[in-house]
């Protein structure tokens, strides 16, 4: 018995010292798992990370998106009020843009691409400018310039012609002749680049042509900020759906190029938001967004047309918006006489041929100079 008593005394002993010996080899692993247990229990995120908020998309078959070119196509002619807010965009690279204030104008517009657009000083309604196209070509008439009179001149030129060269010519020569740099280029900036034309195809949008062209369809998400929610809500940064529709034309060699991009807001409803005109070369010439929709005229045949358009011009680099002072009171559907958009300088101001301006450069330089400027174009 006492012999029993002692070996269960040694073995107890004995697994004592073993456990004494495992308990000390495995603390670093125990240390371990509960810095581990403790750090996941105390972990709390310091900052939520704010995601955009993926917003439902409609449905659309092609043949509703071309239906809805179309119905904005139904508008042959207008006569409107507008707000008109122009913006400077000449030093968009450096991140500057110049607002100017706002002005009233009047705009009539007839298809194919005519128009009359008369630019006011709001309260008093003195008109600042007027300017006509009769589809071929463009007239500008300055009336006011701040009391200075240098800028007050009527000028024309050609709806197609590229007036780029006559720009890159300011430093050495202006209208007058007296080589007055700086003031030259405020003159050919302005009145080279702001063409009525501009806004033709944004107020009287082409109909579809499924002759001369093809049209092809596809989705894209673009990451915005919405403006008119407040900073904290969820809707603030979104990622809103569209539809594309390319509108394709066949060149000579085979080829395909874009003409115009359609774009339609898918969220809520399936609404065109955005029209883009492209060159021959597919570069932008316009980008053409479209506001909140409402009903234009009274009679009812107009509903869920844009209130506000929003033209920008990349190459000129000016944005101009058009808002409809009274929706209402738009006459839609009347046809003008052509003299309506031949503008006629009745104020006897000094006149200005780009055309010929843009002739005189080219007859300065050699004939190298001009086969390289040729070139330089067609690219």
């Amino acid at each position: 018995m006492r012999v029993f008593l002692r070996q269960q005394a040694f073995f107890s002993g004995h697994q004592k010292q073993m456990f004494r010996r495992n308990f000390f080899r495995h603390i670093p692993v125990i240390l371990l798992l509960s810095f581990v247990l403790f750090s996941i229990g105390c972990i709390k995120p310091s900052t939520k990370d704010s995601r955009p908020t993926l917003l439902k998309v409609e449905d659309a078959a092609p043949a509703q998106l071309l239906e809805q070119v179309d119905r904005f196509a139904r508008v042959n002619s207008m006569r409107a009020k507008m707000d008109l807010q122009f913006e400077d965009n000449s030093y968009a690279e450096l991140g500057i843009a110049e607002k100017y204030r706002r002005a009233d104008g009047e705009v009539v517009v007839q298809r194919p691409g005519k128009i009359l657009l008369k630019v006011q000083i709001p309260i008093i309604k003195t008109d600042v400018a007027q300017m006509t196209s009769d589809g071929e070509r463009f007239r500008v008439a300055v009336l006011e310039d701040g009391g200075s009179g240098k800028y007050k001149k009527f000028v024309s030129g050609t709806n197609d012609a590229d007036y780029s060269s006559l720009q890159a010519e300011v430093s050495r020569m202006d209208f007058d002749g007296n080589g007055k740099g700086e003031d030259i280029k405020q003159n050919v900036n302005a009145f080279s680049n702001l063409r009525p034309q501009h806004f033709t195809d944004a107020m009287l949008m082409r109909p579809v042509d499924q002759t001369n062209f093809s049209y092809s369809q596809s989705t894209i998400q673009q990451q915005e900020e919405n403006l008119d929610v407040g900073k904290k809500s969820p809707l603030r940064n979104v990622f809103r759906g569209y539809y594309l529709l390319d509108e394709l034309r066949k060149n000579a060699d085979g080829s395909l190029t874009v003409s115009r991009r359609f774009w339609f807001d898918r969220v809520g409803t399936v609404r065109l938001a955005r029209q883009q005109i492209f060159d021959e070369k597919g570069e932008i010439e316009s980008d053409i967004t479209y506001g909140k929709t409402g009903n234009l005229t009274a009679t009812g045949e107009y509903d869920n047309l844009p209130l506000r358009i929003e033209v920008t011009r990349p190459k000129e680099k000016y944005k101009m918006s058009l808002t409809y002072q009274s929706p209402e009171s738009v006459s839609i559907g009347k046809t003008y006489d052509a003299e309506v958009f031949v503008l006629q300088n009745s104020w006897n101001l000094q006149e200005v041929d780009l055309d010929k301006k843009l002739q005189e450069i080219k007859n300065q330089k050699s004939p190298a100079e001009n086969q390289a400027a040729q070139t330089e174009n067609k690219k």
